[in-house]
C-alpha cells in the first residue's frame, strides 16, 4: 500500500518548515512505509520515552532539535528518568558524568516543550488522553494501560520515533491506531480461578505475566475479570504483560471500555485460540518470579509502575504508626504529582515517619537510582521481579503489598500467598 501524504505533510517532508521538522517527518514516513500505513493521522498527546538517558546519542538527538528551535507540536509529558531530579539519592558507584548528562537530557526535553511529569504512569495524572484519542506513547506499561483501560490509541513508539511523531503531531494510521488492529485475537478464561482470588492485585500481576507469555503480539481478551476491577489491578496486568511479552493492549470483557461484550472485543471475528488459566499455572509463574521465600531482608521496592494515590493510602493504613525494621530500606517510587497528592492527604508524612523512603522521577531498578538496591529484595511488582535480577545484584521475593509491608516491619520475608513456593 502506497503512503499518501497530505499537502502539509509533504511540505514538512520537503523542508519548508525547517531542517528539524524535515528530519522528523522523514523518520515518520519511513515508519509509516514499514507498517504499511495508507496515510498519517493527527495525534493529540505524547508521552516521551526518549528523555530517559541511555547514552550520549540521546543527548545529541535532543540537542539537534533544540539547536534548531524545534518544539513539540502537541502536549507532551516526560517518562521516568534514571535518576531523581529533585533528590540526591543515587548509588555510590554511579558514574557522575552519566548522571550529569541524564539530568541535562531531562532539561532538554522540558525546553523542547515537555511537561515535566517524569513518570512511567502518566495515566495517574489529570488532563490526560481519553477514549478514542490518537496518542504517542513509548513506555511499555503506559502503552498497554492507555490502549486497554483508557481506550486511547497508540502503537509502541520506540525512542526517537516518539520524538519525531510528537514534533510533527502525525502518526502512521496502522496497528493499534485502527479498529482492525485493536480486535481481540486470543482468549484467556478465568473460570478455573476462584472469584475472590481474581480480585487480588497479586493475581493480576501473575495473570499479566501469563498473558505476555502466551499472546505474543496478539491482542488478548480476558474473560472473568470482576467488573469492579480497580485501576491498580489493570495497571498490574498492563505492566506484567508488557514485561513478559509484547502485549500493547488487552481487553477485559465487562471491564475495559472497548469490551462490553466478547463479540465487541473480538469484532465478531474468530480468535486464534483460548487459554484456561489455572492455579497451577499461577503457582509456576510465582515460583519463577520469587526464588526467595524466606530469610532476612535488605530492601523492599514498591512502585513499578509508579505508586498511585490509592496505593499510598493503603500502605499508610497498613503501617498505621508502626515502623520499618532498621535493617530494611523501603522505597516507594512515584511521580511528583502523586507525591504532592499524598502530602495533601497526610499519608506522605506518615509513611516517612514510619521509615519509608519516597522517590520521585525514577524507579529503583535503574542502576544509578538508589543506594540500597542489592541483596534480598522484596517487591509487589511482577515487572520489578521480572527485570531487576538482570540489572542489579539482587535476589527477589515477590508478594502482595500486604506481605511486603509486613515483611518490612519484621525485617524478614513473609509470604502468605496461595502461590507460595514450599
Amino acid at each position: 500500500m502506497s503512503l499518501q501524504l497530505n499537502r502539509e505533510d509533504q511540505a514538512t517532508l520537503d523542508g519548508k518548515k525547517g531542517e528539524a521538522l524535515q528530519f522528523a517527518m522523514e523518520l515518520v514516513v519511513r515508519a509509516a512505509n514499514s507498517m504499511g500505513a495508507p496515510h498519517l493521522v493527527d495525534a493529540d498527546f505524547a508521552h516521551i520515552d526518549a528523555c530517559h538517558y541511555y547514552g550520549r546519542a540521546h543527548l545529541d538527538f535532543a540537542r539537534f532539535f533544540l539547536d534548531r528551535g524545534a518544539r513539540f507540536a502537541i502536549p507532551a509529558w516526560t517518562n521516568a528518568v534514571p535518576v531523581s531530579l529533585v533528590q540526591a539519592e543515587v548509588r555510590e558507584s554511579a558514574d557522575e558524568r552519566q548522571l550529569a548528562e541524564a539530568r541535562q537530557l531531562a532539561d532538554f526535553y522540558v525546553k523542547l516543550g515537555c511537561y515535566p511529569a517524569f513518570t512511567c504512569a502518566p495515566y495517574q495524572l489529570p488532563n490526560g488522553p481519553v477514549l478514542g484519542q490518537q496518542i504517542i506513547v513509548g513506555e511499555s506499561n503506559a502503552v498497554s494501560f492507555y490502549n486497554s483501560a483508557v481506550g486511547a490509541r497508540t502503537n509502541k513508539y520506540g525512542d526517537f520515533l516518539d520524538v519525531c511523531t510528537a514534533m510533527t503531531g502525525r502518526v502512521p494510521f496502522a496497528g493499534l491506531h485502527t479498529d482492525a488492529g485493536r480486535r481481540g485475537e486470543i482468549i484467556f478464561n478465568l473460570d478455573k480461578v476462584p472469584v475472590e482470588e481474581r480480585k487480588s492485585e497479586l493475581f493480576c500481576h501473575l495473570l499479566g505475566i501469563l498473558i505476555g507469555r502466551h499472546s505474543g503480539h496478539q491482542v488478548p481478551v480476558i474473560l472473568g475479570l470482576p467488573e469492579d476491577t480497580p485501576p491498580d489491578n489493570l495497571k498490574a496486568i498492563a505492566a506484567a504483560g508488557a514485561s513478559s511479552g509484547g502485549v500493547c493492549m488487552f481487553h477485559a470483557v465487562g471491564v475495559t471500555p472497548e469490551a462490553p461484550t466478547l463479540a465487541q472485543a473480538t469484532g465478531g471475528e474468530p480468535v486464534s485460540g483460548s487459554v484456561d488459566i489455572t492455579l497451577d499455572m499461577l503457582a509456576e509463574v510465582h515460583r519463577s518470579l520469587s526464588p526467595v521465600t524466606r530469610g532476612s531482608l535488605s530492601m523492599v521496592a514498591l512502585g513499578t509502575p509508579h505508586f498511585s494515590i490509592s496505593e499510598f493510602e493503603r500502605t499508610a493504613q497498613m503501617l498505621d504508626g508502626r515502623r520499618v525494621s532498621p535493617e530494611v530500606t523501603v522505597y516507594i517510587s512515584t511521580s511528583r504529582f502523586v507525591a504532592e497528592a499524598a502530602k495533601q492527604r497526610g499519608c506522605y508524612q506518615s509513611l516517612c515517619d514510619s521509615g519509608v523512603n519516597i522517590l520521585v522521577d525514577t524507579c529503583t531498578y535503574f542502576a544509578p537510582a538508589v543506594r540500597a538496591a542489592s541483596g534480598r529484595v522484596m517487591t509487589n511488582s511482577a515487572k520489578w521481579a521480572y527485570y531487576a535480577p538482570g540489572m542489579l545484584p539482587v535476589e527477589v521475593a515477590f508478594a502482595s503489598l500486604e506481605d511486603c509491608i509486613e515483611s518490612a516491619v519484621r525485617g524478614e520475608v513473609k509470604l502468605s500467598t496461595p502461590y507460595q513456593n514450599e
